[in-house]
């Protein structure tokens, strides 16, 4: 076991596999917390590598996620929002569990606010893309599979986010005859949740009835955010694991 102790307080232990992969980790994150740094997973990997993880990663990514179970481990520990990198963990184990087994995401739609599915036509799509940005998947398994017209698809990004992966999100939407402005698309502010409450706000605004609804979105917090709010007529479909 490991003791933590930063700025001199002992802050519990943890158990560190003896690896330097691990250390590095421990290091950073003790080194950030006791300079007053914000806490975020972009402290183990630099942009381009964050981007790249984006992508199916030869191997499965194993290094890079047994990096970010440690820093969500010591986050618990430590009491600081992980949420970042929970959302790139389960995007990583994705998209390369995808690109192995060639899953079908329908499959993994899951009907949240109802025991049953009750009868509904429409289909309209919230796509938190920050989160979750598979496209071709997106199209083959969802977006066409269904049948959801462009104008019923609601899409939101921060600038940071188009600044690292506009480009690469473009070029996919391209091999669809698409562009992310041929959606319901918002460029959002800066700042934590900015995109989630952007994303909510169209969801409430339409105000649905007897809808079949997409969260795709591996955010816990964004997912009961839909639930709370949606009608009882409605359908509302979230992305499980």
């Amino acid at each position: 076991m490991q003791k933590i102790i930063i700025n001199q307080k002992y802050y519990g232990s943890i158990e560190l596999a003896n690896t330097p992969e691990a250390a590095r980790v421990f290091s950073k994150v003790k080194s950030a917390l006791a300079a007053g740094k914000t806490m975020e997973i972009g402290l183990l990997f630099p942009h381009y590598k964050l981007k790249a993880l984006m992508s199916y990663q030869k191997g499965g990514a194993r290094q890079e996620l047994e990096d970010i179970e440690l820093y969500i481990q010591l986050g618990t520990l430590l009491k600081f929002d992980v949420a970042d990198a929970l959302k790139l963990k389960n995007s990583i184990e994705l998209t390369n569990d995808i690109a192995h087994n060639h899953y079908n995401i329908s499959k993994r739609l899951t009907l949240i606010n109802k025991p049953k599915v009750t009868l509904s036509k429409e289909h309209y799509l919230f796509w938190d893309i920050e989160n979750f940005s598979n496209i071709g998947s997106m199209f083959n398994d969802v977006i066409e599979k269904f049948d959801i017209p462009d104008n019923r698809i609601y899409v939101v990004a921060n600038p940071d986010s188009l600044y690292l992966f506009r480009a690469e999100w473009e070029a996919d939407l391209y091999d669809y005859k698409k562009t992310l402005n041929s959606f319901n698309f918002t460029k959002c502010d800066h700042g934590k949740n900015v995109a989630d409450d952007v994303l909510l706000a169209s969801f409430k605004g339409l105000a649905l009835r007897n809808a079949n609804v997409y969260l795709m979105t591996f955010d816990r917090e964004l997912k009961e955010r839909f639930t709370q709010v949606t009608h009882a007529s409605n359908n509302l479909f979230i992305l499980e694991k």
